[in-house]
C-alpha cells in the first residue's frame, strides 16, 4: 500500500506537477497536502488521458429517476436483466430482476430514467452453488423474498421497447414471469447493435463498458442495467455513432427465418457454413437447419437453397416472418 507521500510523487512525476503548480521548493510537505487540495480527482484522470500513456476508467454513477411528466423525450423503453438458477426457461427459475425504463427520441437519442425496479426472488429449490458463484446471490440473500408483481408490471405495461443484453435468454424468462412481458416489442443489444463496426473488442457487457471508459459492479442485475444504459447512451467509433440509435432501427425491422426443410444430409456442411443452425424440433421449431435475414435478403436467400441445396427451381422452404413482437421468444 502506498503512502500518501509516495502517490504523490508518482502523481508528480506523470503529470508534471512543476507545469502545474509552478516550480517545486526545495522541501516539500507533500505528505502533509490532501491530492484535492491542489487537483481535482477528475483533472488527475483527464491530465493522466492527455499523456497517451494511461486510460482511466471511470465509476459508473447511475442517473437520477425523474417524473415521467417531466421528461420531454416521448418514447419509453425498460432495460431488463435476470439472474436465474440456471439456462432453461421451462425448469430453471429467477432469483432476481432488474428493470431500468428510460425516455428517448425517435432518433435513438436517450432522455431520462423515469423508473427503477429491482428485486431478489427464493426459488422452489435452493439455488446451486455455481450460480452463487457466478452472480453472488445466496439461499440466505433470498430467503422470504419475492417479487412485487404489481411494481414490476406498472413498470413494464407503458413501455413501447424492451431491451435485454441477450434477449433470447432473457424474454423466455420474463414472459413465464409475467403476462406484462408478453405483448412487448423486445430489442437485444447482443446482437442487434454491430459493435465491432463501433470499435469494440466484443459483445460482452464487461468489454463493453470497459472500453467506454467506466467500471460498475458487474453479474447484479440492477447493477448491469444501469451499465448497459450508459453503453448505449454514449457515441461510439470513428463517426460517434449512438449504439441505441442503431438498437432501435434494427429492432424496426423485419426478418424471415427460413428453415432448410429436407435438405441433403451432405448439404450439412455447406449450410453450417453460411450461418445456418440445427433445431432438432425439441424446442418447438421445424426440425432443420435454419437461418434469419433481413427482410431484404430472404430472395438471395431462397436463391441459394434452390440453386445450392435443393437444385429446384420451385423448392418452397418453410418460413416465419419475425419483428420484435415474435423475436427472442422460446
Amino acid at each position: 500500500m502506498k503512502t500518501a507521500a509516495a502517490q504523490f510523487e508518482l502523481f508528480d512525476c506523470a503529470l508534471g506537477y512543476r507545469e502545474v503548480l509552478g516550480s517545486a521548493p526545495k522541501k516539500r510537505a507533500a505528505a502533509h497536502v490532501p491530492l484535492s487540495a491542489s487537483l481535482s480527482a477528475e483533472e488527475v484522470a483527464r491530465r493522466l488521458e492527455e499523456s497517451g500513456d494511461y486510460r482511466v476508467l471511470r465509476k459508473l454513477v447511475p442517473r437520477p429517476i425523474v417524473e415521467r411528466s417531466e421528461s420531454r423525450y416521448p418514447n419509453l423503453a425498460i432495460l431488463v436483466d435476470t439472474e436465474t438458477t440456471g439456462l432453461y426457461h421451462a425448469r430453471d427459475e429467477i432469483i432476481e430482476i432488474g428493470a431500468v425504463a428510460f425516455t428517448y427520441d425517435d432518433g435513438g437519442n436517450i432522455g431520462d430514467v423515469v423508473g427503477v425496479y429491482n428485486a431478489l426472488r427464493q426459488p422452489s429449490l435452493p439455488i446451486p452453488p455455481e450460480i452463487t458463484r457466478l452472480t453472488g446471490i445466496t439461499d440466505e440473500m433470498v430467503a422470504g423474498q419475492k417479487i412485487d408483481m404489481a411494481a414490476l408490471d406498472t413498470l413494464i405495461e407503458p413501455a413501447d421497447l424492451v431491451i435485454a443484453h441477450n434477449a433470447g435468454f432473457d424474454r423466455p424468462f420474463c414472459e413465464k414471469l409475467s403476462l406484462a412481458f408478453v405483448p412487448k416489442a423486445w430489442a437485444c443489444s447482443v446482437t442487434e447493435v454491430r459493435w465491432a463496426d463501433l470499435g469494440f473488442e466484443g459483445n460482452k457487457l464487461g468489454y463493453l463498458v470497459g472500453q467506454s471508459g467506466l467500471f460498475h459492479e458487474g453479474h447484479r442485475a440492477i447493477d448491469d442495467c444501469h451499465a448497459l444504459l450508459e453503453v448505449l447512451a454514449r457515441p461510439a467509433g470513428e463517426c460517434n455513432a449512438l449504439p441505441f440509435a442503431e438498437l432501435l432501427q434494427s429492432s424496426a425491422r423485419c426478418r424471415i427465418r427460413i428453415f432448410a426443410e429436407n435438405a441433403p444430409f451432405d448439404m450439412k456442411d455447406h449450410l453450417k457454413a453460411r450461418g445456418y443452425r440445427w433445431s432438432d424440433g425439441s424446442d418447438g421449431l421445424t426440425k432443420a437447419w435454419w437461418i434469419e435475414v433481413d427482410e431484404d435478403m430472404y430472395d438471395d436467400e431462397l436463391h441459394y437453397l434452390r440453386s445450392e441445396i435443393y437444385r429446384w427451381d420451385d423448392a418452397e422452404p418453410p418460413t416465419v416472418r419475425l419483428t420484435a413482437h415474435d423475436r427472442f421468444r422460446a
